[in-house]
């Protein structure tokens, strides 16, 4: 059958088709400038484009295309030999790059079989995976087809191959790796610069109108500096006019905004933000990175938040900063409203996000599996992540069982892609380099590779101490919530912060016996209400609060605020109560709990107590943190358990009793070379399997139908456009504000029950069906718990 001129992907509606040697240069260009500050990388990228396809031009595929829209995803294919395309330019980047280079020409070759024969399916392990794939017979064909479909020479021979010497490429000395990982995280890089590159030039040909959306990373970071500095100019003015400037809160808050904007002058590198909480971190660090950013040429923020359940409200603040620039400034990305990568469409692969805006808010989970993935989704967005500002907020959150890999990973993005990273905390980490017998211990920052932006962090902390922590007589003794409940009882304002979901529902629920029917003044939060929901009852306590105060001034009858939740609030939420109750946790946690009290300073102090819950935390991390919490304030007596030397010694009996690196990922992506094949072989799989940090096979998302007066949205209206249309980059960003995750054991009850259904424009995403049951306007989803709340895999 003659198919005439080859394409990429068939016309949409029966329009033109996408000619498949146009596809090809274009994603050269375009994925070698994506890499521009690697002159190695971004030749290889352009090599990687022209070739990426080229198993399209067999006559088979040509014949298959023309019949199926997905066709150019492979692996969603029927199985069989003449439906796969991305072996034949991975075979023929070695046989010309030997040929044309030699030895090292092969070595380089390497590379690009890693990123084209992946760049659909993902990378592979080389040891039983890519190796054995090039080795096959069908590989083999697969390129002699290919070439027999005629593709141009100037696309299979360049004229011109602009390769740096193979000393650029990042081997190590002498084949070992000071950091292990570098060559692998430096590949993908190059591997998200064509699959990125890939996605945006079908984008362009099948969605004209979402590619020319993507513009906003446009704008320059003096443009955003200059919005920013208007912004904190207005908000220092407010402060004056009703005369609080001169309170020692924000007297300390302007000292920290002032440091931060002086030392981001300096080099790029790690810097650490040390501030207590309420001390302004969240608009200081912009300030920092805006600023650096904009002295050494950087090109995005990207603000990592530790907790789904909270990366709404940081997003809003950045949107009110910057909304004279317009709306996609600043983009939150979380994975509420992802399908499943392993099962996903043609559609949802395009609206994916690949980070092209200027300001970037993002969760922990999305940074750090990206960061450790195979998948072409997930990492069609890293190349953006060079040449950045990365501020890592609630660092002491960094997950303890991946610690060593991820703190490999952020001194490489900061040596080899330009990254500058901020650690940004009220209680820092001990990152630094901590050797124990037996081969234990951190493998970490070096003396000089860390710089402080506050100098006198001690000074900082003792000038905001604004709470008294109690202790209990005995940490090892659990009280019943009875208990608990009888002391909550006589504060009118007070803040209750318990680490499990079952025990917010069960202590709210007492709370709420003890109260007379109908009373008002009693909220509950945990991550089992969506985004939305959350940000309306934080907004109602806030609210709650300052007319509580209010009241009080004149002399009225307050209404009592009293609140139950999760650890969710101790990062990014500013709600400010006399009284905090807090269940033994890590100190970290306990830490960030006092900063929820008293946070304006408008009390001589604060209270805060710590009591043991009944039920002791779950095996694992979270008890161990509250172990060791416990063993680190053994005798504290009268002293503060909260000072800067007590959180040192925390974080340094936690990492020694740890297993940092339980998955074994650093040695899955450590090189091996193999100098007889010219082979660099790494475990790119088996580390993208190991590293999750929420186990996704045991999670699922779930839209709900959560509707209330001040909804920005009627989700209703978002779901019925999602069915009509699919996916769109847009939309799934609106709907991320409904998203709640559940296990996947309750989510098959729900199913079978009616209350949830699949949505196939959508694969692995679930919506609620207008059954009322399962979602609570209190409480939210009526479900066991909850993957991804923090409590699950952080200590």
């Amino acid at each position: 059958m003659n198919t005439g001129i080859a394409i990429a992907h068939a016309g949409q509606g029966g329009g033109a088709p996408h000619l498949l040697d146009e596809h090809l240069r274009a994603v050269a260009a375009l994925a070698a400038s994506h890499l521009n500050h690697d002159p190695l990388a971004r030749e290889l990228a352009r090599l990687a484009g022209l070739w990426h396809d080229l198993g399209k031009y067999r006559t088979g595929f040509q014949r298959y295309i023309r019949m199926v829209a997905e066709a150019h995803i492979e692996g969603r294919l029927p199985q069989g030999s003449d439906k796969s395309h991305s072996a034949a330019g991975a075979l023929w980047a070695a046989q010309t790059l030997k040929e044309r280079l030699g030895p090292q020409g092969l070595v380089l070759a390497r590379v690009l079989q890693y990123v084209i024969a992946g760049h659909h399916a993902g990378l592979d392990n080389w040891e039983g995976g890519l190796k054995g794939r090039l080795a096959g017979f069908d590989a083999a064909r697969e390129l002699a087809e290919a070439r027999q479909g005629g593709p141009a020479p100037e696309l299979l021979a360049p004229a011109v191959l602009n390769l740096p010497d193979l000393k650029q490429l990042p081997l190590g000395r002498n084949g070992i790796e000071e950091i292990p990982g570098r060559f692998a995280l430096w590949l993908r890089m190059l591997f998200s610069a064509l699959v990125d590159a890939d996605f945006l030039d079908t984008e362009a040909f099948m969605s004209p109108g979402a590619a020319q959306a993507r513009q906003a990373d446009a704008l320059p970071m003096s443009c955003l500096r200059g919005v920013f500095d208007d912004y904190m100019a207005r908000k220092a003015e407010a402060v004056q006019a009703a005369g609080q400037t001169d309170t020692p809160v924000n007297r300390r808050r302007a000292e920290v905004l002032a440091a931060c904007r002086a030392k981001a002058t300096g080099a790029p590198g790690t810097y650490t933000l040390t501030v207590p909480t309420g001390g302004g971190k969240t608009l200081a660090s912009m300030a920092f990175a805006l600023t650096h950013a904009e002295r050494h040429g950087k090109r995005r923020v990207v603000m990592v938040i530790p907790y789904t359940s909270i990366i709404e409200q940081t997003a809003a603040v950045y949107r009110e900063v910057f909304a004279p620039l317009g709306d996609d400034v600043v983009i939150e990305h979380h994975s509420n409203a992802e399908s499943d990568e392993r099962d996903e469409n043609a559609r949802s692969r395009l609206a994916c996000e690949n980070w092209d805006a200027p300001v970037i808010v993002t969760t922990s989970v999305q940074l750090f599996e990206s960061l450790f993935a195979r998948r072409t989704s997930r990492c069609r967005k890293l190349h953006n992540l060079a040449n950045s500002v990365l501020v890592l907020d609630e660092a002491q959150l960094l997950p303890v069982e991946y610690l060593q890999p991820v703190v490999d990973v952020l001194r490489l993005l900061v040596r080899d892609h330009g990254v500058t990273v901020v650690l940004c905390t009220a209680t820092q980490p001990t990152l630094t380099s901590q050797p124990l017998f037996g081969g234990k211990g951190l493998r970490g920052y070096g003396p000089g590779e860390v710089t402080a932006i506050i100098d006198d962090e001690a000074g900082l902390y003792a000038a905001l101490q604004r709470v008294r922590v109690h202790l209990p007589a005995d940490l090892k003794t659990p009280q019943p919530w009875s208990v608990t409940t009888e002391a909550l009882m006589p504060h009118e304002a007070v803040l209750a912060i318990v680490s499990r979901r079952a025990d917010a529902r069960e202590l709210y629920e007492g709370l709420k016996r003890e109260l007379p029917t109908g009373a008002r003044g009693l909220w509950h939060l945990s991550a089992l209400m969506c985004p939305q929901h959350r940000s309306e009852v934080i907004a109602d306590i806030k609210a709650a609060l300052v007319a509580r105060r209010e009241a009080l001034a004149r002399g009225d009858e307050a209404e009592p605020v009293r609140v139950v939740s999760t650890q969710l609030v101790e990062a990014g939420v500013d709600l400010d109560f006399p009284v905090v109750f807090r269940a033994l946790a890590g100190l970290d946690s306990v830490a960030q709990a006092a900063g929820r009290c008293n946070r304006e300073g408008r009390l001589a102090m604060g209270e805060v107590h710590v009591f043991v819950p009944p039920k002791a935390p779950p095996p694992g991390l979270m008890r161990q943190a509250a172990q060791t919490c416990a063993r680190v304030w053994d005798g504290c007596g009268d002293r503060d358990p909260l000072a800067l030397e007590r959180i040192a010694a925390y974080f340094r009996h936690l990492y020694a009793d740890a297993e940092l690196d339980r998955k074994g990922i650093c040695e899955a992506l450590r090189l091996q070379i193999d100098r007889q094949e010219q082979a660099l072989a790494v475990r790119f799989r088996d580390a993208s399997d190991a590293f999750r940090l929420i186990d996704d096979k045991d999670a699922a998302t779930v839209i709900v139908r959560y509707h209330s007066a001040r909804c920005r949205e009627d989700v209703n209206v978002l779901l019925r456009m999602l069915e009509r249309d699919g996916p769109a980059r847009w939309l799934m960003r609106k709907l991320q504000r409904y998203g709640v995750t559940i296990y996947q054991h309750d989510l098959k009850k729900l199913v079978a029950g009616g209350d949830v259904r699949e949505l196939p424009q959508v694969p692995g995403l679930y919506v609620q069906t207008e059954s009322d049951v399962f979602y609570d306007p209190v409480v939210g989803a009526q479900v066991g718990g909850a993957p991804g709340d923090p409590a699950s895999y952080m200590a």
